[in-house]
């Protein structure tokens, strides 16, 4: 069958790299990809949420499946798009409807759906520019540090942790009065904060059944000792070393089940990956937030460890049939590093050209915010590759990645070097 994959990052060339190993995928296409698809796809040029551009070559190019990387065509309503017109409503779509993806879209609708179907997450309240000084009310019944959600997207910088009161106070006047995230913070969720250590659960699901993938790690801040401002991620390793088979039956049985089992009851179309990002508080886990598809950069770990043919899976979800796959893990731990503009997630030059990824050998080179001109691979965003690769243990992979980053180079190329320091 022919596939498109939507999106331009470093989970995406990583769906393109699995989906291309499969002997069910025809031609792959990714809309609009990036250098390192570029090499194994057909890119195409289009916006992840024109849908009558999707649509167009959809049928161009005979596509029988989508599968949706990023989360705004989700929470745009892509799969409903696609439902409703027939021209395209055969079209397989991984990735949930619209009134699911809220579930991403709006902070207060996932807390409110954990509330309800009693699944363990922090306690909040959540407040406009109308009750803002309810707000600093709360603040003042929470002991610091103060936890601050944008209510809607704000690509992974819309909440802040804060140690002091008034700077909290101020910063939810920032982003409720004077409009800091845009129309993602007309609403701010203040919640407790949980202090633990955090991981990444990825579940897929068919709407009736579900599998849970490898668990992974993040590290989101740009700074060593996890310092310094959030970002989308300067690396990631899977599986987490902390997370035992006791733990790991806690979150199955406290959290993915009732998260899967509340989907269908409150009537929330889903096919697709759920994300719980959460965190081990003593030896309880609780659930951060949800996102509605694969994380990066944990895709270029969780992935690489699938040994089971991904558009098989895909087919299976699409078929509601997902019960009947088995899912096999390869048993070898996968790490990656993220290579990222100097000065990024703050203003970052773009158009340096990159050079020797063809002296890899033991890692793979997942490219993010990279772009073919001209002949030469450019960086065209903040996080530019990840660089992945096994091990025996996470040391061991971790070393390999690093070992392999020395080939690298770009202007102002800038990459943590402590990756799994807190494991």
């Amino acid at each position: 069958m022919n596939i498109l994959v939507l999106g331009s990052g470093g989970r995406e060339h990583t769906f393109a790299w699995k989906i291309a190993q499969s002997n069910l995928c025809k031609q792959l296409f990714v809309a609009p990809g990036n250098s390192g698809t570029e090499a194994i796809a057909t890119n195409l040029n289009i916006s992840v949420t024109d849908f009558e551009a999707i649509k167009k070559a959809v049928i161009q190019n005979h596509i029988a499946l989508v599968v949706v990387g990023p989360e705004d065509p989700l929470v745009q309503g892509i799969h409903d798009f696609f439902l409703q017109d027939e021209a395209i409503k055969h079209v397989k779509v991984i990735g949930p409807q619209m009134a699911a993806a809220e579930l991403e879209g709006s902070k207060e609708f996932a807390k409110k759906f954990m509330m309800r179907h009693n699944i363990p997450t922090a306690a909040y309240e959540s407040f406009t520019k109308d009750n803002v000084e309810e707000g600093y009310k709360f603040l003042e019944t929470l002991n610091p540090p103060y936890v601050l959600k944008a209510d809607g997207l704000a690509a992974g910088k819309g909440v802040l942790i804060l140690n002091d009161l008034n700077d909290a106070k101020t910063e939810l006047k920032h982003m409720l009065v004077d409009a800091k995230f845009g129309a993602a913070s007309t609403k701010v969720v203040i919640e407790e904060f949980l202090d633990g250590i955090e991981l990444s659960c990825f579940v897929l699901t068919d709407g009736k059944d579900y599998k849970v993938l490898p668990t992974a790690k993040d590290y989101k801040r740009i700074g060593e000792g996890d310092t310094g401002l959030n970002t989308g991620g300067m690396g990631a390793v899977s599986p987490v070393p902390f997370a035992t088979k006791d733990f790991l039956d806690k979150i199955e049985n406290r959290i993915v089940k009732p998260t899967v089992e509340g989907l269908k009851k409150d009537n929330l179309p889903y096919i697709g990956f759920i994300f719980i990002g959460l965190i081990k508080v003593g030896d309880d886990p609780k659930v951060i937030e949800y996102n509605v598809r694969m994380g990066d950069p944990e895709t270029e770990v969780v992935l690489p460890r699938l040994k089971t043919d991904l558009v098989e899976i895909f087919q299976a979800m699409g078929n509601q049939t997902l019960s009947q796959i088995n899912i096999e893990i390869d048993e070898r731990a996968a790490t990656t590093i993220m290579l990222v503009s100097g000065g990024y997630p703050e203003a970052y030059e773009k158009g340096k050209e990159i050079s020797g990824i063809e002296n890899i050998e033991d890692s793979i080179v997942f490219h993010a915010g990279a772009k073919k001109q001209d002949g030469k691979v450019i960086t065209s965003g903040g996080r530019v590759m990840a660089i992945t690769s096994y091990g025996n243990t996470h040391q061991e992979a971790i070393k390999k990645s690093y070992q392999s980053i020395e080939n690298l180079h770009f202007d102002k190329m800038y990459y943590r070097k402590d990756i799994g320091f807190d494991l």
